[in-house]
């Protein structure tokens, strides 16, 4: 197995899934920076690949019928990917930064996530939305959201939210192949981050948690970069005998229930930290999930670490006091512990 960055792992389980499968096509902003449009020399000229330059080399080995540049309009990127679904194609669209879905999530909510219900089984929507989550870059407030509980909340999607490179190619291809509509997000901050990730294509099944770390003094769920965090915490408290068990759930819809009612019950203690909202989040989520089916397992009351319930702050400083942080794990840890 080689080291692959998070970065490159997506860009490789997208190439697994466009290889096996030539239904396979890629849409958004800036997938190959405008190059093609006078059908240049692919042999020779290297594609832009998204601000992040994730899909970049794609358009270059695929072509334009499978790499296709849109211009700045989610709507039209988004409901051209669930026509696109409907009749055929297994479309990836990129909405680039997540935040965006406002301007487009009709065509998620009220149309893709219906089209199996509706049309009683029959129809299928094999899309992919990908899009860049999370704080901690001085992004400011319309670039550093994580809204993956609002997707969470809608029936009839997936969604899946990666911690490392490992994780990132097996499930990328899982939800190219799956059926239904699925939303990938993918952590700013991680995009360098690396994993040893084997060679050949590989899959993961959604809705089966991770246990980055096992432990039997308390449970810690987390997901996307927070779980890095976690794990820097669990390291630490080790040292002092504090045995943590971080639980990644990798996906948050379907969510693994049982993996995280086991952990708890084995452990008694629970701390969610998550980083999308101060309400009505993921967080909330796993805690009443956790206290409706596992109250019994409880030797002290839920902890979760959430960011406070306000914007992103552009400001750094604010920005990593605003972040589920190292410092506020721990004290959440150490509350459950000694309670």
């Amino acid at each position: 197995m080689a080291q692959m960055s998070f970065r490159e792992a997506i860009n490789a389980g997208m190439a697994d899934a466009m290889r096996e499968d030539e239904t396979v096509i890629q849409m958004g902003e800036d997938l190959r920076g405008g190059n093609g449009a006078q059908n240049p020399d692919i042999e020779t000229l290297e594609t832009f690949g998204g601000v992040f330059g994730v899909t970049s080399g794609l358009w270059t080995e695929f072509g334009n019928d499978r790499v296709i540049d849109t211009p700045i309009t989610e709507s039209a990127i988004l409901g051209m990917a669930a026509g696109a679904a409907v009749t055929g194609l297994r479309p990836v669209a990129e909405l680039m930064f997540m935040d965006f879905f406002g301007v487009a999530y009709d065509m998620v909510w009220n149309q893709a996530a219906r089209f199996r219900y509706m049309f009683g089984g029959k129809a299928k929507t094999p899309l992919v939305i990908r899009g860049i989550i999370g704080a901690g870059a001085g992004a400011g407030a319309q670039h550093s959201n994580s809204p993956y509980h609002i997707f969470t909340s809608t029936a009839g999607v997936k969604v899946v939210v990666p911690s490392n490179a490992y994780d990132a190619r097996g499930l990328m291809l899982t939800a190219i192949r799956d059926d239904d509509p699925v939303i990938f997000c993918e952590h700013k901050a991680i995009y360098d981050l690396k994993t040893e990730v084997p060679d050949e294509p590989y899959t993961i099944p959604l809705g089966v948690a991770a246990y980055p770390r096992q432990g039997t003094d308390v449970t810690v769920v987390a997901l996307g970069n927070v779980v890095n965090t976690a794990i820097k915490v669990a390291d630490r408290l080790a040292g002092e005998g504090i045995s943590v068990e971080i639980v990644d759930p990798r996906t948050t819809s379907p969510l693994d229930e049982d993996g995280i009612l086991e952990s708890v019950a084995s452990t008694g203690r629970l701390v969610v930290a998550d980083e999308s909202v101060a309400r009505c989040g993921f967080a909330h989520d796993v805690a009443a999930m956790v206290a409706m089916k596992g109250f019994d397992s409880l030797k002290a009351p839920v902890q979760l670490v959430t960011p406070p319930h306000t914007p992103v702050p552009f400001s750094t400083p604010l920005e990593q006091e605003w972040l589920p942080n190292e410092k506020r794990i721990e004290a959440a840890i150490r509350a459950v512990v000694e309670a």
